[in-house]
C-alpha cells in the first residue's frame, strides 16, 4: 500500500470524514446551514465593512456601487435558497441564478455570486440531469455580464473563459460525486443481495440434506422393521409347533435389528459435530444386493436374483441408487404381498441405461389391500426421486397374474447442460380399479401407469 495513505494525518482526516458523511445521512438539515452561515462569515461580511484597497478600489470603479439595503437583497436572495439546494435542488438554482443575473444586470460585484456555482454543484448532484444544460446556459450569460464589465482588466474572451472554467469545475464537480455515490450505492445492494442469496442457499442445503437423511432412514427403517415383523410374525405362529423355527426367527431378528441399528448409526454419524470424522462404512452398492436378498428369504418368500451386463463398471452414486430402489420394491413386496410369495428381481445394462425390475406374484390367498388414492406414503415417492436424479422414470402397476411389477430405468448419459432430471419423476398416477397396495394406484402392466413419466 501506498506509504501516504499510512500517514496518521490521512487516517485524521479519513475519520473526519466519516463523522462528517454520517452527520450528513443523520441531520443534512445542518451541514446546509453550516454552510450558509460559512458563506455569511466569508463572503457577505466583507461586502458590508468598507475598506480601502488599490485592487478593490479598480473593482470599484469597473462595477457599480450598492446601497447596504441592496447588497443585503442580493446576498439574501442568493445564500438562503441554499437551504433548499438538496431537498429541492432545482428550485434553489432557480432562486439563487435568478438574483445573480439581477446582480450581473445592474453591473455590481459581489462576493457571494459565488453561491450559484454552490447552487449549480447541488443541481449536478441532486436534481435532474435534464435541467443541468439550462442552468449552465443561464450561469454562462450571467458570467458575460461580469467579464464585460472587466474589459479594461483583462480581455472579454479571457475573462469568459476563466469565469467559465469555474462552472466546468462545480458540474464536474457534482457529476463526480453522483457517480461515486451511484457506484456505491450498487455495491451495497449488490452485497445485500449476495448475503440474502448466500442464505438462501444454506437453507436450500440443509432442506436437501434433511430430504436425504429422511429418505436414507425411511429406506434403512422401513425395510428391516418390515423383515423384523415379518420374522416375527412366524416365529410365534411355529413356537409351539416347531420350536426351532421359533429360535431361528428370534435369531434372525437379532442379526436383522443390528443391522439396521448400524446402518442407522452410520447415517446419523454425519449429522453429529465431532472433532474427529465418525469411523462409517461405504454406502451400500450392488455387490450387497445379495445380502439384501437373503434377508427377504429368511422372512419367508422366495427371492431370485439375477443381474446382465457390466454393472462392476458402474459409480457409486449409481449403486446406491439401484440398491435403494431394489431395496423399496422388495420391502414393499413382503409388506403386501406376504412371506409366501415368489418374487424376481433382475438388474440389467444396455448401455447407457441401466434396468431395474422387482416382480412378485402378489398374495397367495389372492387378497388385494386397498388404500386411498391421496395416501401414497414414502416409498414409490423415494424412487421416483432416486431415478430422476439420473434422469430415469419408475413405472409401478398390477399385472394380470395377480402379482405386482416395479420397473425403473436410470440414464447414464451426462446431461448436456445444467444437471437436471430428463423427465419429471413427479406425476400423478390415474387411480385404477384395483386401488394400492402400499403404493399410489397400481393399475397396468398391461395398463400400468408411470410414476414419473412414461416408460
Amino acid at each position: 500500500m501506498d506509504p501516504v495513505w499510512n500517514h496518521p494525518l490521512v487516517g485524521r482526516v479519513s475519520r473526519v470524514g466519516r463523522r462528517l458523511r454520517q452527520t450528513d445521512r443523520s441531520r443534512p438539515w445542518l451541514l446546509d446551514t453550516a454552510l450558509v452561515l460559512v458563506m455569511v462569515a466569508l463572503l457577505c461580511v466583507p461586502d458590508l465593512v468598507p475598506h480601502h484597497h488599490e485592487r478593490h478600489d479598480q473593482l470599484a470603479k469597473a462595477f457599480t456601487h450598492l446601497s447596504v439595503a441592496a447588497t443585503l437583497a442580493l446576498q439574501a436572495g442568493q445564500v438562503l435558497p441554499l437551504l433548499w439546494r438538496r431537498r429541492r435542488p432545482s428550485v434553489a438554482f432557480a432562486l439563487t441564478a435568478t438574483v445573480f443575473l439581477v446582480q450581473c444586470a445592474l453591473g455590481a460585484w459581489l462576493r457571494v455570486a459565488v453561491a450559484v456555482l454552490v447552487a449549480l454543484y447541488s443541481l449536478a448532484l441532486h436534481g435532474r440531469l435534464r435541467h443541468l444544460p439550462t442552468a449552465c446556459a443561464v450561469t454562462v450569460s450571467g458570467l458575460a455580464l461580469l467579464a464585460v464589465r472587466m474589459r479594461s482588466d483583462v480581455s472579454v474572451l479571457d475573462g469568459l473563459f476563466l469565469l467559465s472554467t469555474t462552472i466546468v469545475a462545480a458540474v464536474a464537480l457534482g457529476l463526480a460525486v453522483r457517480i461515486r455515490r451511484a457506484q456505491v450505492a450498487g455495491l451495497r445492494d449488490r452485497a445485500a443481495r449476495l448475503e440474502i442469496e448466500r442464505d438462501q442457499r444454506s437453507r436450500l442445503a440443509v432442506a436437501t440434506e434433511r430430504t436425504r437423511v429422511a429418505r436414507e432412514m425411511h429406506d434403512i427403517v422401513g425395510h428391516n422393521l418390515s423383515v423384523i415383523i415379518t420374522l416375527a410374525d412366524g416365529g410365534a405362529y411355529a413356537a409351539d409347533t416347531s420350536p426351532e423355527r421359533g429360535k431361528q426367527a428370534l435369531l434372525l431378528i437379532g442379526d436383522t435389528g443390528r443391522q439396521a441399528l448400524g446402518e442407522l448409526r452410520r447415517t446419523l454419524g454425519v449429522l453429529r459435530e465431532q472433532t474427529q470424522a465418525p469411523r462409517l462404512s461405504p454406502q451400500p452398492g450392488l455387490a450387497d444386493i445379495d445380502a439384501l436378498c437373503a434377508r427377504i428369504r429368511s422372512a419367508g418368500p422366495q427371492v431370485t436374483y439375477r443381474t446382465a451386463g457390466t454393472l462392476d463398471t458402474l459409480d457409486r452414486g449409481i449403486q446406491l441408487a439401484v440398491y435403494r430402489i431394489a431395496q423399496e420394491a422388495l420391502t414393499n413386496a413382503l409388506r403386501h404381498a406376504g412371506h409366501d410369495t415368489r418374487i424376481r428381481l433382475s438388474v440389467t445394462t444396455a448401455d447407457p441405461l441401466v434396468h431395474i425390475e422387482v416382480h412378485d406374484t402378489g398374495p397367495q390367498d389372492g387378497t388385494v389391500r386397498i388404500r386411498a388414492p391421496h395416501d401414497e406414503g414414502h416409498g414409490l415417492a423415494g424412487m421416483r426421486e432416486r431415478a430422476a436424479l439420473y434422469g430415469g422414470t419408475v413405472v409401478a402397476g398390477p399385472t394380470t397374474d395377480g402379482g405386482w411389477t416395479v420397473r425403473a430405468t436410470l440414464d447414464l448419459t451426462p446431461p448436456a447442460g445444467l444437471p437436471g432430471p430428463a423427465g419429471s419423476a413427479d406425476a400423478p398416477g390415474r387411480p385404477g380399479p384395483s386401488g394400492s397396495r402400499g403404493e399410489p394406484d397400481r393399475t397396468g402392466l398391461p395398463g400400468e401407469v408411470a410414476a414419473g413419466g412414461a416408460a
